[in-house]
């Protein structure tokens, strides 16, 4: 009898550690049953979106010209800032709304450290600005795994779809926090 619980206490403590293996997205493959907090349902509804693709290479497509039209452009515009007002947008929220990514860091909003849900920007010497952002995932030692629109597997700013991305910290230029300390959005 002893011998058929302590069987029992290892597979309940395997299956229960099974759920966390490495790599596993478990923001992916969980059934949602009740609402997530804010910083979580933000994550999972970018995440939802990894592997949409521009149709013709020329921001354009379906869902694209879906993530253009929450900040009133229309096909054919850069669409990495409209991507993450969309996911704002699809969480319930009115803002952030807008398709120029610097709009996206305003300073009243900057962060010190990244948190899941933060928009972070990425600075482009050549056009002297904040020229692509994307949504922070999780942070990973010294990385940012990322959910970013617009973008390809190298990471540029023109890309053609929706990628998680591993980008190292210090290349991130500004960090926004548009969720306040209780994980509500502003």
């Amino acid at each position: 009898m002893a011998t058929i619980r302590i069987l029992l206490v290892i597979i309940c403590f395997a299956f229960a550690g099974s759920r966390d293996v490495p790599g596993r997205n478990l923001l992916r493959d969980r059934v949602i049953k009740e609402p997530l907090p804010v910083r979580q349902r933000l994550v999972t509804i970018a995440v939802n979106e990894i592997g949409v693709r521009e149709l013709s290479g020329k921001n354009d497509g379906e869902r694209v010209e879906a993530y253009l039209a929450i900040t009133s452009l229309k096909k054919g515009s850069p669409w990495c800032a409209s991507f993450l007002s969309w996911v704002y947008a699809k969480a319930g929220y009115l803002k952030p709304r807008s398709a120029w990514s610097p709009d996206l860091l305003p300073k009243y909003r900057l962060a010190r450290s990244a948190l899941p849900g933060d928009i972070f920007g990425i600075y482009f010497p050549e056009l002297k600005r904040i020229a692509h952002v994307g949504m922070v995932e999780r942070i990973d030692g010294d990385y940012c795994i990322s959910i970013e629109g617009n973008t390809n597997s190298s990471g540029g700013n023109d890309g053609d779809g929706v990628y998680r991305k591993r980008r190292l910290l210090r290349s991130i230029y500004r960090i926004a926090n548009w969720v306040d300390k209780e994980g509500r959005l502003q």
